[in-house]
This record gives C-alpha cells, structure tokens and sequence, in this order.
C-alpha cells in the first residue's frame, strides 16, 4: 500500500492511501456473497445467481460501494500506521477514483495529535511539603471520635441550642397551598447540621419540646425545585423533644471503645499519631508529585489542542463519574433528579480542566517517546496482577477489558511520571507558597494515567443541594 501524509493546518491534514486490486477482488467477491441472497434474477432462485450472471446484468460497479465499505477499515488503519500518524477523531472519507481493473485512491481528512516541544522535566525544583503533626491535629482527631461516641440524652424542660438534636411535625405551604416533600412526622434535626434551607434551623433554637413554631424561610433561587425556587414559605413546626449530645470522657474506656486494639489512651493518641503522620507524608509525596508534574507541562509547548480531544476527555470523565454513582445505587436518571442538574452542567464542570488534562496527557506520552520507555511484557504480567488485586478482579477479566497496548501506554505513563518526580529536588518554602503551588496544580497521578474509563473513576460533587433540604 501507498499511503501518503500531507499537513494541511495546526493538527489537520489528508491522507491519500490506495487499496490493491487483489484487495479489491477479494473485497467484490466477499460483498457478493453477502447481497447475492437478496438478488432476484429471471430463472434463478434467490442466492442461486451465478457472478458472472449478475456482471452481466447489474455491472461488477453495482458492488463497489458494499466492497468499499468492507475494506476500508482495515485499509484506513494500515495506512495511518504506514503515514505514522496518531488520529484523533474519525475521519472523513472521499473517493478519488475507483476504475476498474486499478487500485482505488482513497483520501481521508483526518485530525492528528498536536506536536508537543518538550521543555525542562528533569531536576525540577518542587516545594517541600511538611510532614509535621502537631498536638492540636492529634487533639482535633480524638475530639472527632468522641463526638461520634456521643449519646443523645433528653433536655427535660430546656430550650435547644445549636448542636441538639431536636424530634419535629412539620408541614409546610407556600402561598398557603402544601407542595411535594413539605410534609414530615416525627423528623430527627440536629441543629446546626444546615441540612434544611437557610433559616430552618436557626429559628428553632431556643425553643423548647411542646412549643408549636411557623417557621419563615424562603426557598433558594437554585433550590433543586424549580417551582419553589426564590418562594417564601412557612412551615407550621410541632417540636416534641430536645436532646443534647452527651459526650464521653476521654479515658482509657473510651479508647478501648473506640478502637480494639488499644488498651489505653495513651496508646489511642500514639496510634493516631502515626496514622495523621502516614497520611501528610502520603499527601506530600503526592503534592510533590502534581508539582513536578504540572512544571513538566507547564515548561513545555502544545499548540492547538483539537477540539476532539477535549471532547473525549470531558465525556471519559462524565462517564467515570456517573459510573462512580452508579456503584453506589444511583442511576443517571436518578443523579440529575436528585442534584437537580442536567448533563450540561456536568458538562460544563469537567470542560474546565480538559485542556490540562489532555495537555498532561499529551506531554508525558512526548517524554515517554523522547525516553525510549518501553515496558516490557513482565511490566504488563505485573500490572495486570495489580490492576486485578486492586479491582477485586480475576487477571483473564482485566486482560479481556484491557489491550496490551492499554496497558504498555499506563505502564509507559507511568514509567514518565516516576522519572519527573524521582529526578525533581524539593526545595525548602514557607507553607503559605507550598500551599499556594499544590492548589495551583490541576494534575493528579491518577487523571495523568488515565487512558481508559474503565481504570478509574472520579469522585468529585457536582452538586451542595441536598436531597434532605425541604
């Protein structure tokens, strides 16, 4: 085969590529074959037509576009790997002739991969993270668990206070009329929670269990009802009890209560020491790891990103969130329903960080190829066994889902992301500056491996409306 690249803009071009007569042969013989069952001719039954027949009636041209559309994937595909070109997008097809008795001339416009000019990515200075924990962190974590040890016990003749839990009637109406979800017996509400809409709660502080309380709020102006949206409303509210949190002491019960394998509190604070110690030296590897990262692709040069490329990337990314929800027992239908969101919006959410995202991509793919990194097929056996751990799946399962290809480009990915990172030197920095660069990084480790929806998923809220706010 002949195929021939020419650039026609910033990442378009043609590619003009023949395909053989022997192809084509084969190609008229096998889309003959499969229309002859539905040729009717004259003394003949149907499929019994001879070829030379139906030449002779039809013309062998009667076949060509059938013949065309059987050959053409594989022919485009050789061709792109002949030209060495990377497509982004299908492409569109146009004949340039198809005479008889020589080769067909096909020509394809087609979007590639922009160039990307490497910059420096090797012994990047990158921020020192601090490790450090400090007693208050230590102090803060015990105060959590104690708070989730708390019991509820009755306030008897006490008004509530932020913080208490209080058993509620309430019915609500706006312009007098009742609405869908106004309505609720015996509702447990912590005060404070702000699990209703602005204003609920603060107007039952200070009231005692008995006291019967119209509550005045209005309804946000992007309350997930659009019928109630900006609306005042008053929720005629019966409160029935009051209960405080109790909370336990800090001693050697509470910590054998709270984790079993400790027998004082001493050792509860030692162990959860360790365990905040483990979690900033984790978080400071992996700041340092997008510091070095998003400098690798911010040192380096992509021009026009397709418009393609950012499409597929804001798509893998809806997909992976929603089968994220989906894991967890909600549907698409039932998403959007529940956040009171459209696909657009989903949309809009990850459209924002596409362009980095395909850029990071696209620089640490150019540093593998500038690297020469190929793994090798223990590489692959190794990270299918991961890949099967990790996921809870049987090896032969990530094999069929994954391509060794898949698997080479994540292993090469990786391989590149190890080789920013393990050559970069931290340099010392206040915290304010360290702060400052990791919220400045849009890279992670895991959106820079990324090639196939089916290796990760993005857990990131679209949404702060609660399907609990009445």
């Amino acid at each position: 085969m002949s195929a021939k690249w020419e650039k026609k803009g910033t990442n378009d071009g043609e590619l003009t590529f023949e395909i053989g007569t022997d192809l084509i042969k084969s190609g008229l013989d096998r889309a003959f074959k499969k229309n002859k069952k539905s040729i009717s001719v004259p003394g003949f039954r149907k499929g019994k037509v001879p070829r030379q027949i139906f030449n002779e009636m039809y013309g062998e041209e009667a076949l060509y576009e059938d013949a065309l559309n059987i050959l053409l994937p594989e022919a485009y595909s050789n061709a792109v790997k002949e030209a060495k070109i990377d497509p982004v997008d299908q492409p569109k097809i146009g004949v340039e002739s198809m005479e008889k008795g020589k080769p067909w001339v096909i020509k394809a416009t087609v979007s590639v991969k922009p160039d990307v000019k490497l910059g420096k990515y090797k012994g990047l200075s990158v921020p020192k993270e601090s490790t450090r924990v400090y007693k208050k962190d230590v102090d803060a974590e015990l105060e959590k668990r104690r708070q989730n040890q708390a019991e509820l016990v009755l306030k008897e003749g006490k008004a509530a206070a932020k913080g208490d839990t209080v058993v509620i009637d309430f019915n609500g109406t706006v312009d007098g009329k009742p609405f869908d979800g106004g309505k609720a017996d015996n509702y447990s509400l912590e005060l404070g929670s702000n699990s209703f809409i602005p204003g609920f709660e603060d107007q039952l502080v200070g009231h005692k269990a008995g006291d019967d309380v119209d509550v005045k709020v209005t309804f946000p102006k992007d309350y997930q009802a659009k019928d109630l949206q900006g609306k005042d409303a008053i929720f005629k509210t019966k409160i029935h009890e009051v209960k405080e949190k109790q909370l336990p002491k800090l001693d050697d019960d509470f910590a054998k209560d709270v984790d079993e394998d400790v027998d004082s509190l001493d050792e509860l604070t030692d162990k959860i020491k360790k365990e905040l110690k483990d979690k900033k030296e984790q978080a400071a590897r992996d700041a340092v790891e997008d510091a070095a990262i998003s400098e690798a692709v911010d040192n380096s040069e992509v021009k026009a990103i397709p418009q393609a490329m950012l499409d597929e990337d804001i798509q893998r990314q809806m997909d992976q969130y929603l089968a994220g929800m989906q894991q967890q027992g909600i549907n698409q239908q039932m998403y959007f329903q529940l956040t009171g969101t459209k696909p657009d919006d989903l949309k809009k959410q990850f459209a924002d960080g596409a362009e980095k995202r395909v850029k990071t991509n696209l620089v640490l793919e150019a540093i593998v190829k500038a690297e020469d990194i190929k793994p090798s097929e223990d590489d692959v056996k190794a990270e299918v066994a991961n890949l099967a751990k990790q996921y809870g799946m049987k090896e032969d399962a990530v094999k069929s889902a994954l391509t060794d290809d898949m698997l080479k480009h994540d292993i090469g990915i990786k391989k590149a992301i190890d080789l920013i990172v393990d050559s970069s030197k931290e340099a010392k920095s206040t915290s304010s500056k360290s702060e400052s660069t990791s919220k400045k990084s849009t890279t992670s480790k895991a959106s820079a491996k990324k090639t196939s929806e089916k290796k990760s998923t993005t857990k990131k809220s679209t949404s702060k409306k609660s399907t609990d706010k009445k």
